[in-house]
């Protein structure tokens, strides 16, 4: 409509208004409202549609109550008064006007404008839900869910859930996806749980477009697709959704197995979408970036703010970043009692490091931070408990050093056959020292029965990482035949290796064993050592 149609239509419905016609008056002030064919006048609409809705239109008593319940206009406006809000929903409500009793039924769940009362917003939503309006069926499917003024009831919960889902309501099918998708009060259908999926996240619902984002990211009941998990993501992280972005930056970090290649500039960009919004993932991210100049100018105060950020909110990982940040004075004032006490936080939420960190700090005798050398006593328990979370997360070196502590005779825990066990844990992880430990214990049967041949193949494992006493025993082994046939060309080139690594005895040996060598076993030797 051009101008002058609107003022005539605006004239129009004045002249009706002015003689009583509450509809027409309703009319008049939706027009005050938009500017529709005359300017915006918050008075005068809330006028307008005060005549209407005193009428008893149910429809000018919502949108007056609407008016009230979010204040409008720029100053003076219309003020919020969430007292006058519920008296006009009531007004409408209480005429079967569905949009009023649905928000008639939410401020009774906040307390706003009335005390909060569950009965009765059960009330007003199931009247609402009656009539068809989605989101009270919603909202009485959660209350069903949740036991919230009705005893809990899953089934009644799904049935109006699907009533909603079905008139197209996102949350809805949400949540019918979330239900298909555990089997918890459905069976457990992948394929209908990626339709409900599918439907919510093409209506714009962020946590859905992040699921199914995350299952073509994962290949999770749809096949693997890179470029439609980053679609899915960049929907739902335009939208402000931070574990979206926070995904989106993990594949344009690594390609993420979807065969697409890093994008530095893009993983930076969203991993500090995801940081500003508070993700604590995203912010440790960052401050190893920053700790590390990745993308970045090195900052390690900007590593320590962006770590501080995720700590605070009890972020593992960033707590034993920033405990390492105090101890070294990088980027924040050196403090070694704050970085035992960020290192003891990280540690008692299950970060394996920190949980090592702080039982090499109680060994030592330095638990809170004290320099090396203060005087303070070690406390071999708190290092065995500390280094045992460790180990049972299969850490290799905190298995070694717990194979180590129980070792000890003034542990107060001493164990021979138990410190064996978790040699071996480490040793099977390929950790040097652990097989170093385990075929010396076999060699000297210590804890366990001697068995030349397992000390040999334990060895022989620390040898070939460089290992030099491993390299020295394995040599002895091979010039007495023990657990292996006597071989001087093997014992020669093992000795050698050890004397090379600075293992002086090893020069001794070699020239006991090179005695006994012939000149062509000699040069074979020398062949072997020159091959390693």
């Amino acid at each position: 409509m051009d101008d002058s149609r609107h003022t005539a239509e605006f004239l129009r419905v004045k002249g009706l208004a002015e003689r009583g016609v509450a509809t027409a008056q309703h009319s008049l002030g939706f027009m005050y409202v938009n500017g529709q064919g005359v300017p915006r006048n918050e008075e005068l609409a809330v006028a307008w549609y005060r005549m209407a809705a005193s009428s008893g239109l149910e429809q000018a008593q919502y949108n007056l109550g609407v008016l009230y319940q979010r204040g409008w206009g720029p100053e003076p406006g219309i003020t919020q008064d969430l007292v006058q809000a519920v008296y006009w929903y009531r007004q409408a409500a209480e005429q079967g006007y569905g949009p009023a009793q649905y928000n008639l039924g939410w401020l009774y769940v906040k307390g706003q404008g009335v005390g909060a009362d569950v009965q009765q917003a059960l009330h007003w939503f199931a009247q609402a839900a009656e009539q068809g309006d989605a989101g009270a069926q919603h909202n009485l499917g959660m209350m069903y869910e949740g036991g919230k003024g009705v005893p809990q009831d899953l089934a009644q919960a799904l049935a109006w859930y699907r009533r909603a889902a079905e008139q197209g309501y996102a949350r809805s099918q949400f949540n019918l996806a979330l239900r298909h998708d555990s089997g918890q009060g459905l069976p457990r259908d992948a394929q209908q749980a990626v339709h409900w999926l599918r439907k919510a996240a093409e209506q714009g619902y962020a946590p859905a477009q992040f699921n199914l984002g995350l299952r073509y990211d994962k290949g999770q009941d749809l096949p693997q697709d890179g470029a439609k998990a980053i679609e899915w993501y960049g929907r739902a992280a335009a939208q402000g959704h931070a574990s979206s972005q926070f995904n989106l930056a993990l594949i344009h970090d690594n390609g993420h197995g979807h065969n697409l290649e890093p994008d530095p500039v893009q993983a930076l960009h969203w991993f500090r979408k995801a940081a500003e919004q508070g993700h604590a993932g995203a912010q440790d991210n960052l401050g190893l970036r920053y700790e590390n100049g990745l993308g970045v100018d090195q900052d390690h105060a900007q590593a320590a703010h962006w770590y501080r950020q995720a700590a605070e909110q009890g972020f593992a990982g960033a707590q034993y970043h920033l405990g390492l940040l105090y101890a070294g004075g990088l980027g924040v004032p050196q403090d070694a009692a704050a970085a035992a006490d960020w290192t003891r936080r990280a540690a008692e939420q299950g970060h394996l490091r920190a949980q090592f960190d702080l039982a090499l700090r109680y060994e030592s005798g330095q638990p809170s931070g004290q320099p090396s050398g203060s005087g303070a006593a070690a406390d071999l328990q708190q290092a065995l408990y500390w280094c045992r979370k460790a180990a049972d997360q299969d850490y290799a070196p905190a298995q070694y050093m717990l194979g180590q502590l129980l070792d000890r005779d003034d542990s107060g825990s001493v164990d021979p056959r138990q410190a064996g066990d978790w040699y071996r844990k480490a040793a099977e992880q390929g950790h040097a020292q652990a097989q170093f430990a385990l075929g010396l214990r076999y060699d000297s049967a210590h804890g366990v029965a001697r068995d030349y041949e397992a000390a040999h193949f334990w060895y022989l494992c620390a040898a070939r990482q460089g290992h030099a006493r491993a390299q020295f025993n394995l040599g002895v082994m091979y010039a007495a035949g023990q657990g292996v046939p006597p071989d001087p060309v093997e014992a020669y080139a093992w000795l050698h290796r050890a004397g090379a690594a600075g293992l002086a005895p090893a020069a001794r040996y070699l020239q006991r064993v090179a005695a006994r060598m012939s000149p062509a076993m000699l040069a074979q030797a020398d062949t072997l050592v020159g091959s390693a």
